[in-house]
Order: structure tokens, then sequence, then C-alpha cells
């Protein structure tokens, strides 16, 4: 039978002992202390990991940049692991691109160790569990300085003749280097520079000195007589190549601006005035009976015709006849209008459009404000011609000569063609001003223009935008300018152009007498010559009584025959420099969009010979940039930089007979270029962990 009760005594019991409930608990005691002593030497093993793996990291950088294998780079950082005390470990190292951001690169080096269980067994935790750590090392490239000064004079050409100095030829470079691909040869004066390079050639002295502030480097030899001390101590002599590039080459704004070689903008056709038939207007001592209501007394010479609207088809005036027109007035004349000698004739301030030619007789004529439409036929403004504010267009070339004068106030003027000499004039208001068959000058005769747009066209025959013979003169006011054509100039003659963002000619620029460069870039599709000299600046106009030619931009350029400052010449073509012409031409600091490029005063990737002699003397502050080109300095020819810095880049560089070149350089903007000055650059792979 059940025993009911015996559930209830062993409930109801209380004298069971703590020892069994203790031997119970122990093994679950014991494995969680133990699982907390190997956790613990997880935590240390993944400190040792981490540092081995810094460590690795670093070097297997270090023997990527040695040999930009990555084969190299799981042995070293093995290596480096196992020399730190570390067994049995399992080591990768891989690049890995675009870290720590985008274009980077780094090597990741990973170190993993086993740690075995131990007292976390009693758990059943059996065998080990891994601990991971990784490093990541940069390979990120920083540019570093070369161990020689920027080069002012840089050849590119590897040839014998790189740079060649005989007879009594000086540079003088102090502050920078004078460099060539080449070698150099120095058979002359004197050279002196901070550095002389020859980066994959040779340095030959003969005759004259060499001296350095810094060093002498050359690639092969360094070669002198044994009777020319003249040397620089053994001290600064180095025998390693360097890397010299052009550090223009790659040049944004100088790559977009050569694009622009050859524009210009094509001028406009002019046409002739709509001009109604009307009826022929005598004007004199027997006047046309369109004429006679107009004659003041009865027998006299003098005309006065009110404001109205008058249709003429050809206007005579005789000579000795005085004759105007009141202001308000519309005149049309559409065969021509015939000025005798000694006659006064005065349009007042009128709307004046005529076909079939102009000849305004010997005393000149008067044109008030208004505009002013010349159509077809010969067109001939004789003695003192004044005309007011108002748009001009001639359809026909505008020929002054022996002394004539020509006066227009302030608006658009348009020729088709336009030839002065023997003194004769033409002084423009402000207002574009529009040439579309090419311009002569000659004979002491001027053509001055306010400040305005200006657009040449090109000569039929000669091809020419502009032509100044000896003593004439042109000059300009501030505004775009385009022409469409060479622009010559004699001895003796004097041009001036205005500011604007940049000048375009498209032809040759041939310049023998003085010009002024106002500021902005010139784009130039030809050679630009300056030959003869003689004829400086200050100059004033007795014309206007301007005087040009004291300074640019603040700073003084009188006594030079050739100046500009704050420009860039962007050339096809070559820079040829002579006949004692007195040059002076300094670069902005600063690029301006569409404009000067900072720095840069000559262009032109011509492998034409370019030719510095005759005389000459040039201040230039800026870099002359003619990587294809055979610069020779010759023939007393002195091209310096007045304290200031001017560099020359070119093919090859000869400085011969009595030229000097000299320059003071401290340094070359190296935001141009990935290069420095130099002409040359070096780098080093920057290894540093990353966190």
């Amino acid at each position: 039978m059940l025993n009911i009760d015996l559930p209830r005594r062993l409930i109801a019991d209380r004298s069971a002992s703590v020892a069994t409930l203790a031997g119970l608990a122990l093994p679950v005691v014991l494995g969680g202390l133990g699982l907390g002593v190997d956790l613990n030497r997880g935590y240390e093993q993944r400190l040792i990991n981490q540092r081995s793996a810094d460590m690795a990291a670093l070097g297997a950088a270090m023997a990527y940049k040695a040999s930009s294998s990555s084969a190299v780079l799981s042995p070293t950082a093995t290596d480096i692991v196992t020399a730190n005390g570390m067994t049995g470990a399992t080591v990768s190292a891989s690049v890995i691109a675009d870290y720590p951001s985008s274009g980077s690169k780094a090597v990741k080096v990973v170190v993993t160790k086993a740690v075995p269980y131990t007292l976390a067994r009693v758990l059943g935790f059996n065998g080990s569990y891994n601990v991971t750590a990784q490093a990541y090392a940069s390979l990120s490239t920083a540019a570093t300085a070369p161990p020689y000064s920027p080069a002012c004079f840089l050849a590119l050409s590897s040839a014998s003749d790189a740079i060649t100095m005989t007879g009594g030829a000086t540079i003088n470079a102090s502050t920078c280097s004078v460099a060539a691909v080449g070698t150099i040869n120095q058979n002359a004066t004197s050279l002196t520079a901070a550095d002389v390079i020859s980066g994959s050639g040779s340095v030959v002295l003969n005759y004259g000195s060499i001296s350095v502030g810094n060093s002498l480097r050359y690639a092969s030899s360094f070669t002198y007589p044994s009777w020319n001390s003249a040397i620089p101590p053994s001290t600064k002599l180095v025998n390693q190549s360097a890397t010299l590039t052009d550090p223009w080459a790659t040049n944004s704004d100088l790559l977009a601006a050569r694009a622009l070689l050859g524009t210009y903008t094509a001028v406009p056709t002019l046409a002739n005035p709509t001009t109604p038939t009307g009826t022929d207007w005598t004007v004199g001592y027997s006047p046309s009976a369109s004429a006679a209501p107009y004659r003041t007394t009865q027998y006299g010479g003098t005309y006065a015709v009110p404001a109205g609207t008058y249709n003429i088809k050809k206007l005579q005036v005789d000579g000795g006849i005085t004759l105007s027109f009141a202001s308000g007035s519309v005149i049309t004349v559409s065969n021509g209008v015939s000025i005798g000698g000694g006659s006064n004739v005065n349009f007042g301030d009128s709307t004046l459009y005529v076909n079939g030619g102009f000849n305004s007789g010997s005393n000149g004529v008067t044109i008030g404000n208004g505009p002013l439409w010349i159509g077809s036929g010969t067109v001939t403004f004789q003695g003192t011609n004044t005309k007011g504010t108002g748009d001009v267009i001639v359809n026909s070339k505008l020929t002054l000569g022996g002394g004539q004068k020509m006066k227009m106030g302030a608006g658009n003027h348009a020729f088709a063609g336009m030839a002065l000499s023997g003194g004769g004039s033409v002084w423009l208001g402000a207002g574009n001003f529009t040439n579309t068959a090419g311009i002569t000058i000659a004979g002491d005769s001027e053509l001055s223009l306010g400040a305005g747009n200006v657009l040449l066209g090109p000569d039929s025959s000669s091809g020419l935008a502009a032509n100044l013979s000896g003593s004439a003169r042109f000059f300009m006011g501030d505004g775009t300018f385009s022409a469409n054509g060479g622009i010559t100039t004699a001895g003796g003659s004097r041009l001036v152009f205005g500011k604007t963002a940049n000048h375009y000619i498209n032809g040759n620029m041939t310049i023998a007498g003085s010009v002024l460069f106002g500021a902005g870039r010139y784009t130039v599709n030809g050679n630009f010559t300056n030959g003869t000299g003689g004829t400086t600046w200050p100059y004033t106009s007795s014309l206007t009584g301007v005087t040009y030619g004291n300074t640019l931009e603040g700073v003084s350029v009188s006594g030079y025959d050739q100046a500009g400052v704050n420009v860039s010449f962007i050339l096809a073509g070559t820079l040829n420099l002579g006949g004692g012409a007195k040059t002076k031409l300094i670069a902005d600091t600063a690029t301006t969009s569409g404009a000067q490029i900072a720095d840069l005063l000559v262009d032109s990737l011509t492998s034409s010979a370019t030719n510095w002699g005759a005389g000459s003397s040039n201040i230039f502050v800026g870099t002359v940039h003619l990587p294809n080109s055979v610069v020779t300095m010759s023939g007393g020819n002195a091209t310096l930089s007045a304290g200031q810095c001017f560099t020359l880049v070119a093919s090859k560089i000869y400085v011969t007979g009595g030229a000097q070149a000299g320059t003071a350089c401290p340094e070359m903007d190296p935001t141009k270029s990935s290069s420095s000055s130099s002409g040359g650059s070096s780098s080093t792979s920057e290894i540093k962990l990353l966190k």
C-alpha cells in the first residue's frame, strides 16, 4: 500500500550538507574563471599582434617603395613579425587602392595568432581561438625639392652644344641655376650661377671661368685645361645626373592660349547709304534754281539753308563760297559732293548721307553732331576738317596728305581703308574703330584713336593690317583689338596699343620704330621682330597734346624704344631683336583669365632660330619660353632683368661675342607644373602608419 506521508517528510527534511551543493557548483565556477583567464590572454596576444602588424606594415611599405613589386610584401612582413618574437603566426600583406582616400594607396598587413584554451577546457572549450590584428601604412607621394636651385637658363636639348658660350660673353645668375639636359660649353669670359647643371652630359670649361655658389653638377664629366684654375672647389663638384624637364610643358593656361593662335574677328562689309535721287545743286555766283533761294544776298557768295530734308543729286559748291545748313537737317546726296577752293561749308548738326564721292575743297568742311555716311566714290578731305559726335561710315579709302587734318568726336567710326601721308592726320574721339582694308601711315602723319574697340582688316595688295613708314604715328586707346593681317613699322615711327585682355594679330608683328604695349595678352600668328631702335619714349603728340611713355602700369619706361608691363606674348613664330633696340617687357605676377599669364612673357613652339643681337638691349622680367628654338645672344646684346626674375627656356642657348645675360630669380612659382623651375623634380613615397 502506498505511503502517502513520505513526500511530506522529504520536503520537511532540513538535514542535508552544504558541501554537496558546493561540489555540484565548483566545475562551473572554475570554468568561468578559466574562461576569463583565457580571454585575458587573448587581449594580451592582440596587443602583441598589433605591435607586430604596425612594424610589419611600415617595413613592407618601405620594401615595396624600393622594389615596386608586391611580391616582397608578405615575406618582408613575415620576417618582421618573426623578428618580434612571434612564431606560428599567419601573416598576409597586400597593396590596397583608394585608401585612406580616393587615389591613395596603402600597404595592409594582417597578423593572426592562435591562442589555445587552458582553464576554459573545464567548460568544454577545446583547441584554440584566433586573435587578429591589422595595420595600414600609406604610400602617398610627396614632392621633394631637388638639391639645387631653380634654373633661370634652361636648355632642353641633350646635344653636346646645349649651352655654348664664346668670346667675351657672360652669364650672371648668382641666385639660380644655369642648366642643360646636354653638355654645357664655357669658352667665354665668365659663367656665374648658384648651380651649373648638365643633367645627362658634361660641363666643359676652356677659356674663362665658372663660379658657383652651391654646386657644379654633371652626369658624365667636368673637363678643363690644367692651366685654368678659375673653377669651383672640389667640394662643390657633383658627378650625378639630374632630371631636367620643361616646367611649362603642361601648363593649362598656356595650352589654352596657344589654341587661339590665328584667331581674329572678321571685318564687316561696309555698304552704301540709301540716297534718293533729287536735283542738282550748284552753289556759286551763278547758282542753280534749286540752290538760289538760299542765297542771303542777290549777288553774294553766302548761302544759308534752313532746317529741313534735302534730297540732292549732285552738290557742287564753287570756289570762294560760304554755305551753311541749319542744324536738324537731313541731307542726302546721290551723285557726289564737290567743294571748290577757298569755300567754307558747314553742314550743321545734321544727318548727312552721300554717294558718288566727297571732296571737301582746300579749306575743309565742318560737319556737326549726327550720323555721317559716305558711300561709293573717291573721298578726299583737304585742309582742316571737323566732325562732331555721331557714328561715321566711309565706304571708301580715306586719303589725307599735305598737312590735311580730320578731327571727329565720339562715336563709332568705320572706313574701307585709310592712307595718311605728308603730315595728314586723323584724330577720332572715343568709340569703336573699324578699318576694313588696311591702314597706311607715312611721312610725319598721325592716326589717334580714343578708347574703344579696334578692328582691322588687311590691305588687298600687301596683306598688312597696318603699315607705318618713317616718323608715322598710330596711337590707340583702351579696348579690344583684332587685326587680320600683319603690322609693320619703320624706323622713327611710333605705335601705341591700348589695354585689353587679348590683342589678336593674324600675321607678323615687325617693329622697327618705337612701340608701347598696353597690358594684356598678345596672340601673334607669326613672328615678333624689333629692329632699328633710336626712337625712345616719352613722346607728346602735337595733334592731341597727349604724352605717351613716361610710365606703364606705374612702371617707368622712359628711355626705351619698346615697352610693355603686365604683358604676355603667345607667338606662332620667333622673337628676334636687333638694331640697337632698347626693350623693357615685364610679365604680370598673376594670371587673368583669357588674358596675361602669370610670369609668362613670351611663348612659341617654333623650331626656327631666335636671334637677339646687333647691340639690342633688353630688360625682360618673366619667362621667355621657346622650347624648340635655338636662342642666340650675340653682337653686344644685353639681356638682363634689372634685379628681377628673368628665365629662359629654349632648346639650345648660345651666348657669343660680347653678349651679356643676367637675372636674379630666387624661385619660380611651383604651381605652374608638377616640376620645379629647375626643370627637374623628385618625389618620395611618404611612408607613415595610418590609424
